[in-house]
């Protein structure tokens, strides 16, 4: 009975998770993601086939962790990759033909205009227009939301209906913002605000050749692909601008243009220092209180190791916030002990060396418990033999350390180090929540600062700078990829465990 009971249960489950992809299938399609949409429903066909069929048993267990891989994984890194091949910022996020539909759905407006009224008429509406002369101008009776075009023809007397409110009027606005009138001269009449149409034209008309024409000056405009804008005769751009494929132009750019080189040259060489330097220490002061907690002479060790385990058990969105305040140059506890115990008073978030002995000294601190328990484990995994050897022989602590602990510990706690250096160098969160990159360079045309990361650079090129630059982004978080992933296929060649031949 129980399991029938789960065997329904997974069945409601599937049949959840199936309709739940269609609709994601839905949403992409209506977004305009055709590629994504006939993706996910290839992927859901799939899926069902799996674990519809008899003969695919043992793939069902599998299926969930490759779709996740492939969803988590795979699919943003590749859309990051195609990304850093376009142009793709906040002056080209449209594709060239909404850019085009854009600048063709311009209008101007000639400053002639009619005050107008907005009637009901036996179950529909009329509009009529009143000029600066006084003479009126109205349409015949229409359905307000389907008619759209609508000729304007003078008026003689008094307009039948019942003239409707302005609050009424603002609540049929956009209706109203859809209605042309055209009178008998060929003007057209737009809604321009509350209380007036006003003669519009296109700004832009379409040529047979594919070029614009832009009304007001007659400048023809032609679709310059390799900038991404449609341009005017002399060069000058015209907004908005639209997405195309750039090529290698972001990655070159990056070293090869100074405004990018520099400022990626100062953060990268940061990033190595501090991702090194925050393995070091941390491996450091685990192993050393990972040592004292293994001494048995030592009292009350489960307190100590509870105590020291703390800082790993408080969430990070916690602790960092907490060490802001402390690090604080006027009010932060840290200061009023240094200027009470030695009178200075340091500019922790002002001056870069100290900026980024804070980032170092707050890091560092989150990180020893980790590092300590990792190594714990490994000494208590060491015979007691060895240690009773060199007793007898008589070796001290220091020596058992360095000719014992270590040297046995070294190789399983290698790739963990190389571990550690790899989330350091994408340490976002610290930076973010601590610093924000700060202190800022004055000498550089991108948003940087002396306690940046890759990371935290990338993330503000992409949502900080002033032109929202997510190709150049994402061409670095292309680079930060293949280097950390450099990291992971050296870490597993070097480390592999030499499997027992037959």
């Amino acid at each position: 009975m129980k399991r029938s009971y789960m065997h329904v249960a997974l069945a409601l489950l599937g049949l959840v998770a199936l309709l739940a992809g269609l609709a994601l299938v839905g949403v992409f399609y209506v977004a305009r993601q055709p590629a994504l949409a006939l993706t996910t429903l290839v992927l859901l066909g799939l899926a069902t086939w799996v674990y519809l069929s008899p003969r695919f048993y043992a793939w069902r267990y599998v299926v969930p962790g490759i779709l996740a891989a492939l969803v988590f994984i795979v699919l943003p890194m590749v859309y990051t990759l195609v990304i850093g091949f376009t142009n793709y910022s906040s002056a080209h996020l449209l594709s060239f033909e909404r850019a085009t539909d854009v600048l063709l759905g311009r209008s101007d407006a000639s400053g002639e205009g009619y005050a107008f009224k907005l009637y009901t008429v036996g179950g529909g509406h009329r509009i009529v227009f009143t000029a600066d002369d006084d003479s009126q101008l109205a349409t015949e009776k229409f359905s307000l939301g389907k008619d759209k075009k609508l000729p304007a023809a003078p008026l003689s007397g008094e307009p039948e209906g019942t003239a409707l409110k302005i609050k009424e009027v603002i609540a049929l606005q956009p209706a109203l913002k859809e209605v042309v009138a055209t009178t008998a001269d060929g003007k057209e009449l737009r809604m321009s605000s509350l209380r007036r149409f006003s003669v519009m034209r296109p700004a832009f008309t379409r040529n047979a050749d594919g070029t614009l024409t832009e009304l007001a000056s007659g400048d023809k405009l032609t679709a310059d692909v390799a900038r991404g804008y449609w341009v005017r005769p002399n060069g000058e751009p015209v907004q908005p601008g639209f997405r195309v494929y750039v090529g290698l132009q972001n990655y070159i750019a990056i070293f090869t243009d100074h405004r990018f080189f520099e400022p990626f040259a100062r953060v990268f060489g940061w990033t190595i220092s501090f991702a090194a330097l925050n393995t070091i220490l941390t491996f450091a002061i685990g192993i050393l209180l990972a040592t004292a907690m293994n001494w048995d002479a030592l009292r009350f060790r489960n307190v100590y190791r509870m105590m020291l385990f703390l800082p790993y058990a408080v969430p990070a969105f916690i602790s960092i916030p907490v060490f802001r305040g402390l690090f604080n140059e006027n009010l932060g506890e840290i200061n009023m002990v240094l200027d009470l115990l030695f009178g200075i008073r340091p500019s922790w978030f002002s001056d870069a060396t100290l900026a980024r002995s804070m980032v170092l000294i707050v890091n560092t601190w989150l990180g020893y418990p980790y590092m300590m328990i990792l190594c714990m484990g490994l000494i208590k995994a060491i015979p007691g033999e060895l240690y009773e050897a060199s007793a007898l022989a008589g070796a001290g602590p220091v020596m058992n350390f360095t000719r014992i602990t270590l040297p046995l510990i070294a190789r399983p706690i290698a790739p963990l180090l190389i571990a550690s250096f790899a989330f350091n160098f994408n340490n976002l969160t610290l930076i973010a929540l601590l610093t924000g990159g700060a202190p800022d360079y004055l000498d550089t045309q991108v948003p940087v600062g002396a306690t940046d990361l890759l990371a935290s650079y990338t993330y503000r090129i992409a949502f900080q700078d002033s032109g929202q630059n997510y190709a150049l982004a994402c061409a670095i978080a292309s680079l930060v990829f293949l280097l950390v992933a450099t990291l992971a296929v050296v870490n597993l060649r070097l480390f592999k465990v030499n499997q027992p031949q037959a």
